[in-house]
């Protein structure tokens, strides 16, 4: 994956810099109304295409925050679960441990069937 990224980012810079060669004649740009630049072509589809990386490169910075965020909340419902069943297989082996002791308890007739609490 990492060859392909290089191979394809290799391959952009290239074709705007062959680009960039043959367009130097100045344009202008209207930023907003009111404000234009002239520049040449080739500097100004370096700094679009720098801006757009750089966007690019936040968006994926903020989308795996906000997984690393969904995991971690994740992580934490399953530990809270983990604790719960814990507690309930406790629960579990004391009342198993309480049922043999009232049968042991009761004569040799007189067991208790397992409805009766």
């Amino acid at each position: 994956m990492r060859i392909l990224n290089f191979v394809v980012i290799f391959a952009s810079g290239l074709a705007l810099v062959l680009f960039s060669i043959e367009n130097t004649e100045l344009v202008t740009i209207q930023i907003i109304p009111g404000y234009r630049v002239q520049a040449p072509l080739a500097i100004e589809l370096i700094l679009a295409m720098g801006l757009g990386a750089t966007l690019a490169w936040l968006y994926s910075i903020w989308s795996r925050l906000a997984r690393q965020i969904a995991t971690f909340g994740q992580k934490r419902e399953l530990k809270k679960k983990e604790k719960e069943l814990e507690n309930l297989s406790k629960d579990v082996e004391t009342y198993k441990s309480q049922l043999e002791e009232q049968q042991k308890s009761l004569p040799q007739g007189e067991e208790a069937s397992p409805n009766e609490s």
